[in-house]
C-alpha cells in the first residue's frame, strides 16, 4: 500500500476492510474501537489543554490501587465510559480506576463484549509534559458463562481478543491488534481521524537497549540486578521515560526490552495484569516479541485471579527477553 493510500485509510475503514475478509463478522470491533477512537481524540484535547484548563495535579483521593487520582485520571475515566456505554455488544467496562466493573448489559440481552482500561497511564507526569496514554483491551465472554462480572471475566472461557494503546505525545497514535499483525495510526488533526501509518508492525529481534526504572535496583531480586551488571559490561544503552505507554511505544519502534520487576517492598510486582501487562503483552507477541512474567512463564498464559492483579513484567525484543529469562532462572 502505497504511504498517500495509507494516509486515506482510516482507522474504521481499516477495521471495516478487515472485517470483510471474514465471513460472518458481525462489525463488532468496528463499533467498539469507533468509541475507543471518539474518547482517545477527547482525552488527547483535554491533556494538550491540561494546564491552560487547570486539570493538573491530584483530586485529593485515592483509587482502588492505594494511588492519588490525577484529576485527568477521573476526568478520563469518565470520557471512556461515556463513549462505550452506548455501544450494545459491550456487557461490562472495567477501569483500573474503579473497584468493580461498571456492568451494562447481561450476555443474553447482547452483551458479548467486556473493555478493560488503564484510562491514563503515566498521568502523574503531566505537571512535565511526558507523553501519556490509554491502554486497553477487548476480552470476549465466554458463551454460557455466568456469576459475577469478575467471574464472567476471569473465567477461563472468555479470552482476550484485541488490544492496544494511544500514546499522547508530539502526536497522538493509536496502536491496535486484532489478533492478526500490529498496526499503527496517528491521529490527523485536519480531518479528524486516525489514518494508518504502518501495518503489520514488527519490533526489532534485538537492539541493546533496556528500560527499566534503575533507583530501585537494589530492591530487586537477584536475576535482575545480575542482568544488569551483564547489561552494563556489555556496552546497552539505558532509556526509561516513567510512561508505560512511552517505554513501550519505544521499545515497540526501536526494539529493547522493558523491565519491571517486582521489589521487597512490591513483592508481587507493580503494573496491573488485566489493564497493563496483558493488553501490552498481545500487542508484543503480535509483532513479533516475547512478553514473560517470570522465567519460563509467559506473561499470556498467566491466570489472574482477581481484577486488580499485579504482576513482574519484561517485554520486548525476543533476543533481549530471553538475555533477562537467562539471569532470571539461575537466580
Amino acid at each position: 500500500m502505497s504511504k498517500i493510500q495509507q494516509n486515506l485509510m482510516s482507522l474504521q475503514s481499516y477495521v471495516l476492510a478487515e472485517e470483510r475478509e471474514y465471513p460472518g463478522a458481525t462489525g463488532d470491533f468496528s463499533w467498539i474501537l469507533s468509541a475507543i477512537s471518539l474518547a482517545s481524540k477527547s482525552i488527547g484535547n483535554k491533556v494538550r489543554r491540561a494546564r491552560i484548563e487547570d486539570v493538573l495535579g491530584d483530586m485529593g483521593d485515592t483509587n482502588v490501587q492505594g494511588e492519588q487520582q490525577q484529576k485527568l485520571d477521573v476526568l478520563s475515566n469518565e470520557i471512556i465510559k461515556a463513549c462505550l456505554g452506548s455501544r450494545a455488544n459491550i456487557g461490562a467496562l472495567v477501569s483500573e480506576e474503579d473497584e468493580t466493573p461498571t456492568v451494562l448489559r447481561s450476555h443474553q440481552d447482547g452483551g458479548r463484549y467486556a473493555v478493560l482500561f488503564d484510562p491514563l497511564d503515566g498521568s502523574s507526569n503531566l505537571d512535565v509534559s511526558v507523553g501519556v496514554g490509554t491502554i486497553f483491551s477487548i476480552v470476549r465472554l465466554g458463551d454460557g458463562v455466568k456469576g459475577s462480572p469478575e467471574d464472567m471475566i476471569l473465567n477461563p472461557a472468555s479470552r482476550q481478543v484485541a488490544a492496544g494503546y494511544v500514546l499522547y505525545g508530539s502526536s497522538s497514535v493509536f496502536v491496535v491488534t486484532t489478533g492478526n499483525g500490529v498496526h499503527m495510526f496517528v491521529l490527523d488533526n485536519s480531518i479528524g481521524s486516525f489514518v494508518l501509518v504502518k501495518e503489520n508492525l514488527r519490533i526489532p529481534e534485538t537492539n541493546k537497549i533496556y528500560s527499566i526504572n534503575e533507583a530501585y535496583a537494589d530492591r530487586f531480586p537477584g536475576g535482575y540486578r545480575d542482568y544488569l551488571k551483564w547489561a552494563h559490561d556489555n556496552g546497552y544503552t539505558s532509556r526509561y521515560i516513567g510512561s508505560m505507554v512511552a517505554d513501550v511505544h519505544r521499545t515497540l519502534i526501536k526494539g529493547g526490552v522493558f523491565i519491571y520487576p517486582q521489589t521487597t517492598d512490591r513483592p508481587e510486582g507493580k503494573l496491573r495484569y488485566l489493564y497493563e501487562a496483558m493488553p501490552m503483552s498481545m500487542l508484543i507477541e503480535q509483532a513479533g516479541g516475547r512478553s514473560i512474567a517470570a522465567a519460563d512463564t509467559r506473561l499470556l498464559d498467566v491466570k489472574p485471579k482477581s481484577l486488580h492483579e499485579r504482576i513482574p513484567v519484561v517485554m520486548g525484543s525476543s533476543e533481549e527477553v530471553q538475555n533477562v529469562e537467562r539471569f532470571l532462572s539461575e537466580d
